[in-house]
């Protein structure tokens, strides 16, 4: 299939078609209605969507890349993988496009991919399904420079299917989406909706915002950025794994906007660094100033993320 592209390109293009596969397996989990659930410790759920997703992505992206390195946030499995959730189609739109020269030549032990197979566990669990994203981060090197964000739960009004697919590489710009710019005059800020503490609030207050967006999901927090309904997306929190930022942030910087740390760090995604984001997360929409925010954070809670 399309062997003749760029690694990266090829890498982007079957994770389109991979993360939109994983979310028809999330639909239908729900819809049979057997969810089995398991608790891996405070607000973090796992359920047969999660690793089935998860199955699915990493199969089929690891038989077709075997020299990439795969990382899941959930533990691999033994199971045998179903054939019709390996996917080796790759999307056409993305096999179209011309790459930046710093990325034409990628080889496949400099890459990452991240993947969270259902980002918005919780919220999943409890019927907020439009909060769920499914999350395939690529990285070249320490750098997050490919992402998809698949919404699982969107429904397109054209024609009544359910699911959308937006991706992002370096330099290249977006797909599958076009972005809206958030409202002037007013700010508006997503962040947690079941992770909030003293230090995540104390963050908030600092911004001094319009309205706060308490939501699920930081691939859904990006995508309020996006949609333009909110300005900012903070969390000053560690709560938060590279799984969750390597998409959303390179899809995000494809098109202007920027995802650090609450220290306005970049997170490193080679293979070899640790999962935790334990300097917070930072978002903020094309068009506005990261600095004004970060700038406003009080040092106090930043360092509390060290």
């Amino acid at each position: 299939m399309a062997q003749s592209g760029a690694l990266i390109t090829r890498l982007v293009a079957s994770s389109v078609t991979a993360a939109t596969r994983a979310g028809k397996i999330i639909r239908d989990v729900m819809s049979q209605g057997e969810l089995n659930i398991v608790d891996k410790g405070t607000n973090d759920l796992q359920t047969e969507a999660d690793r089935s997703a998860q199955r699915c992505i990493v199969t089929s992206l690891s038989q077709q890349f075997p020299g990439v390195t795969i990382i899941g946030e959930e533990e691999p499995s033994n199971c045998e993988v179903p054939s019709d959730w390996v996917v080796t189609d790759m999307d056409q739109e993305v096999l179209k496009v011309t790459l930046p020269q710093h990325l034409e030549n990628a080889k496949a032990e400099d890459l990452c991919v991240w993947v969270d197979p259902l980002d918005g566990t919780s919220e999943y669990t409890q019927g907020l399904v439009e909060h769920v994203t499914v999350l395939v981060g690529v990285a070249l090197g320490d750098k997050a420079i490919g992402g998809v964000i698949h919404q699982p739960y969107f429904k397109n009004s054209e024609n009544g299917t359910w699911g959308r697919t937006i991706w992002g590489i370096d330099g290249v710009g977006i797909g599958g989406f076009k972005p809206i710019p958030p409202p002037e005059g007013k700010r508006i800020i997503t962040t947690t909706r079941s992770h909030c503490d003293s230090t995540v609030q104390g963050a908030l207050d600092a911004l001094q915002s319009d309205e706060i967006l308490r939501v699920g999901g930081a691939g859904h927090k990006v995508m309020l950025l996006l949609e333009g309904k909110a300005h900012a997306y903070v969390f000053a929190s560690k709560g938060c794994k590279r799984w969750d930022t390597c998409a959303p942030e390179a899809v995000l910087h494809s098109v202007g906007g920027t995802l650090t740390d609450l220290h306005g760090e970049r997170y490193v995604y080679n293979s070899k660094t640790s999962y935790p984001n334990v300097g917070g997360v930072l978002a903020t929409a094309p068009g506005q100033q990261h600095q004004w925010y970060l700038a406003r954070i009080p040092n106090e809670i930043k360092q509390r993320l060290v």
